[in-house]
Order: structure tokens, then sequence, then C-alpha cells
């Protein structure tokens, strides 16, 4: 018997994130809404998830599209009113469905009460909710901020002669967590949602909310890189095991982080079961893998290896083979479409990739995250003018390579693949105007492709659909325990075409080929020379085992077997 094989929920679970502004709309404005998601429950039970992440809802001035948040216990009024979230969370409860909402309490917006009195004057009450350095001290020490123009973490407010800290948007202050006022407030915001029947949190950027506040320089041995050093802040597990003890053991919830600098060596001290902090988190080695070093938004010049891939996986798996839990994701509301990412969306391979990409997620140990559109295969708009970009991120970068009077075309070729915008564009419905997400001009464009078949409508209809096919494998998971719990054991690890493990519980073993290669192979398996397969699910018709361990695998193939 495994030693995590203890049964849980959330363990069990497959999760579907939902960007609320790209959803659906039901007002006309162009923007998703709450209402939307409600319309559409039925179709996400009808998916054969479990959960649904919400991105943030709360009250915010929208600089980073509701990660600025004003107001911790009211809902955005272009989402809609409390009045549509608790219609929302009944309606979810019905379905037999849970809500995780996002949990963002490492800055809020500086139009938030906390920051209009903090700034102030310094003997305000609130002014120790944020991190302040008097401008009679000279410079602050350098820190680097996502979203600056000029990277700079710290701003200059003239009321009180100070700087206030910002890991991102000078809108986005961070919150001083070594304030233990701040972290009631924080732990009652995060009571007030969870009496209301919310069923979890996944915590935005966790790792960085605590800091040395004597700000000293950045260390030698971070060698210019702020990432990791955010990551690693002094009271950083105090404060998550403190959380877990005055909030989250109180109720049955799950909880996953956001990591950005968090590494293997550190994950089990943030949710070995034994610590009381959190279960799960999200790290970003994959999501680094086509990246430059260091520029986290930057493609990398030559082509990822699957080799790198499956390395990435592999020492994922063995952090979490005794303690902890892992979670599995290929992209999110931060990161470009999955199947244009790791697949190939031409119109040859589009299909086989979506399908195999999910096959991937529901049949490794981690809890799997699929992001709204994942299930139809949507795929990256690839914009060529910075007129039609939204995100901030973008803007921001586009305007300091203008100023530096650098390469802005290389860098929109850059974006085509690398940003944001690329996974937050409109749900693609069905084939009437818009695809279906709004009546009016939606706030950032819909695919054109909502026209050639990736669309819910048109893929409702057809038996062999991306979205069908996601169904059944949803179901696959669901029936077969050992593609959640069992253990996993990479075969082939130098083959650079396809991806082959197996999954074994007591007795009971799966064997999982999955082809990340628009080339054909002849794949030896000599581990499995004198065994039988039984073939349980593929994305293509074509027969792939031959005998004796050989088996054909084509383009973006994905096959599930079971091992007898």
């Amino acid at each position: 018997m495994e030693n995590n094989f203890k049964r849980t929920w959330w363990k069990e679970g497959v999760v579907y994130q939902i960007y609320p502004r790209s959803f659906q709309d039901t007002t006309g404005n162009g923007i998703g809404d709450i209402k939307g998601i409600i319309q559409r429950l039925d179709y996400i039970k009808s998916l054969g998830v479990d959960i649904i992440w919400l991105n943030p809802v709360y009250e915010s001035p929208n600089d980073d599209n509701g990660y600025d948040i004003s107001d911790y216990r009211n809902i955005m009024s272009e989402f809609g009113t409390m009045e549509d979230f608790d219609v929302l969370l009944t309606g979810m409860k019905e379905r037999g469905l849970k809500l995780v909402m996002d949990l963002v309490v490492n800055h809020s917006s500086d139009e938030h009460f906390w920051f209009k009195e903090s700034r102030k004057s310094r003997e305000n009450p609130y002014r120790d909710y944020y991190h302040w350095w008097p401008a009679e001290k000279g410079t602050p020490p350098e820190r680097w901020s996502y979203f600056d123009i000029e990277g700079n973490a710290w701003k200059y407010d003239k009321p009180t002669d100070s700087y206030y800290l910002h890991y991102f948007s000078v809108k986005q202050p961070d919150l001083k967590w070594e304030n233990s006022k701040l972290r009631e407030e924080i732990y009652e915001a995060m009571s007030f949602w969870f009496d209301k029947g919310v069923d979890g949190f996944r915590m935005d950027v966790i790792p960085f909310i605590s800091k040395d506040t004597t700000y000293p320089e950045l260390p030698e041995k971070y060698n210019g890189n702020f990432i990791p050093f955010y990551a690693n802040g002094p009271s950083l597990h105090e404060y998550l095991h403190e959380m877990y003890t005055q909030v989250l053991s109180k109720y049955d919830v799950m909880t996953v982080g956001e990591a950005p600098g968090v590494g293997l060596e550190d994950a089990l001290k943030f949710v070995n079961e034994d610590r009381e902090e959190l279960n799960m988190f999200f790290h970003f080695d994959l999501m680094s893998l086509d990246r430059d070093g260091d520029e986290v938004f930057k493609m990398r010049k030559d082509k990822w290896k699957l080799t790198e891939f499956k390395k990435i996986h592999t020492e994922w798996d063995t952090v979490f083979a005794e303690k902890g839990w892992g979670s599995m994701y290929l992209n999110n509301h931060d990161f470009p479409r999955s199947v244009s990412r790791w697949g190939d969306d031409s119109k040859t391979h589009w299909y086989n990739s979506a399908t195999m990409l999910q096959t991937f997620l529901l049949t490794m140990r981690g809890t799997p995250y699929f992001y709204y559109g994942e299930e139809i295969g949507m795929t990256n708009i690839r914009f060529s003018d910075i007129a039609d970009y939204k995100d901030i991120n973008t803007l921001n970068r586009y305007e300091i390579i203008q100023n530096e009077g650098g390469d802005l075309q290389s860098f929109i070729e850059n974006e085509k693949d690398a940003s944001r915008d690329n996974a937050r564009t409109p749900m693609q419905w069905d084939m009437t105007k818009n695809a279906g997400f709004s009546s009016e001009k939606p706030w950032i464009q819909v695919n054109n492709n909502y026209q050639e078949g990736i669309n819910v409508a048109s893929q409702e209809s057809d038996k062999g659909s991306v979205l069908n096919y996601f169904r059944e494998m949803v179901q696959l998971r669901k029936n077969h325990i050992t593609l959640v719990y069992g253990r996993y054991r990479l075969l082939a690890p130098d083959n650079e075409k396809v991806y082959a493990y197996t999954r074994t519980l007591e007795k009971e073993s799966y064997l999982i080929l999955l082809s990340f290669s628009k080339e054909r192979e002849m794949l030896f398996l000599e581990e499995l020379e004198n065994t039988q397969a039984k073939l349980l699910l593929s994305n293509d018709d074509a027969v792939s085992h031959v005998k004796d361990g050989l088996f054909k695998v084509r383009p973006y193939h994905a096959m599930v077997y079971k091992l007898e």
C-alpha cells in the first residue's frame, strides 16, 4: 500500500479553472460575469470535473484584472453582486461541485481602505499594514518589480515623503505580514468565505508574503535573481502554519499555493502533512522550460526537449512519492494555451495534441488542473498588433522596450507565443457572433478559429471530438483509482519522441504512452516483453500494440493500457 494512499477529495478531484472575465457575458457589456458561470453550471458538471477554481471576483479597480483587491469581502460590480455569488455557490453545491477561490494576500490594491489610510501619515494606525521606507534614509535597497516600467519595486509617495514596496504593479502595494493585526484581518476574511461554504483557496504568490524588514541588499548567493529571494522570507513557514492553525484546520478545505521561486529541495516544507501548512502548490519548473533563463516572459531560441519535460515531472513526482501531494497543470491565466505550447496546434496535429495533453494530466500522480477551453482544445490567438493586447505585463514591457529604443517587432513576435493574453480570450461556445460569449464587442478579441470547430456546440454533437475525449478520459481516471494514487515509473527516459510510464497500485498496473512528436516511432519497451497489454483508451484508431513490448506510435498519439 502506498504511504500517501489516504483517500481525499482534493487528491481525487479534477479542477476546472474559470477566468470570469472571459467565460460568459450575460449583460452585453463584453465582460464575463457570475450569472454567466451560473448559466453554464450544467455544462461544467457534464465534463466530469469536481472543483471550480475561480480567478478573483472581489472588488477591484482592475489594474491587474482583479489581482489588485480593494475589498476582500465584496464582489466586483462588473461581475455582479454578492447575491449572484450566493446563487452560484448554491448551484454548485446542488451539482456536487466544489468552489476554490483566489486568495491574493501578498499585496492589495492601492485603493483598499487600509492603504488609503496607511499613506495619510506616518502615525496612522494602518501605517504598518504596508512596507514603507522613509526618504530621509536615502534610496531604499534595490527590489525588482514584475510590472513596473522601471523594474523598481519601491514607489515614492509624496504625502509622507516615503517609498512603499510593490513586487507587482505600483497599484499593488505589498502587505506587511510582519504585523500580527494585518494577519488577523486576513484570517478573518478567509473565515468569512469558508463560513459561506467556499471549499478552499488557490493562494497567489504565497511564498512572497514574508519579508526581512531590515530590507538588506540582495544577498550574493541569489546572483541577481530576485524570485527565489522573495520566496524565502524569514517567517514564511511560521505564517503558513499559523494560517493553518487559526483558519484552515477548522474547515474541510483544500489549499494550493502559487509558488514561484520554490524548488525541489524546499517542496516538503510546504506540503508535508506533518508540517500543517498547505495541501499542494504549483511549481514553475515546467513553466520556465521554454523560457530564456531568468527572463520569465521571454521564449528561449532553441526548442525544448522531451527529455527535459520528462525530467521535470519525474523529479517532482519523486519528491512527493512518500509525503505531500503534487499538482499537475500545463497552463493557466498567466501562461499560453497548452496545445499551442506543448503540442502542435496546426490543423494536422491539433486534435491528437489536445487529447494527448489531456491524457497526460489525467494519468499522472497529482491533482490535475484544467483551464477553461482546454477541454475543447482552444489555442493561442497570437496578436500581431500591440493595440490588441490588454495585459499590463505585455503593455508595460512594450513601453520599456520603446523607451530604450529596442526591437519592438521582435518583442511582438515573442508575445505571440508568450503573452498571458493568449490564455484570456473568450470561451468559444458556439458558431454565433463572438462565439456565443457576448452579444456585444468582448473586452478582448475572440479567436476566429471558433468558426472552424473549436467551440463547444460543434464538439458536443461529435462523438470523436476533443471535448468528448476529455469526458471519457476524466471518467477513466475516476474509474481506475490507480491512476490517482499509483506509483509512477518512467520508461524509455532517453526517448525524445515518446513519454512512457507506468502507474501501479498493489497488483494493478497501467501503461501510458504519449507521443510529443510529428513523426511516427516504433517503441520497444523491454520491461514489457512478456506482459499482456489491454488498450483502455486512445486518441487514434490505428493499431498500436504490435507484440512483446513493441508499439507503433503515431504523431501525438496517446494510449492508456491496462497491463495483465
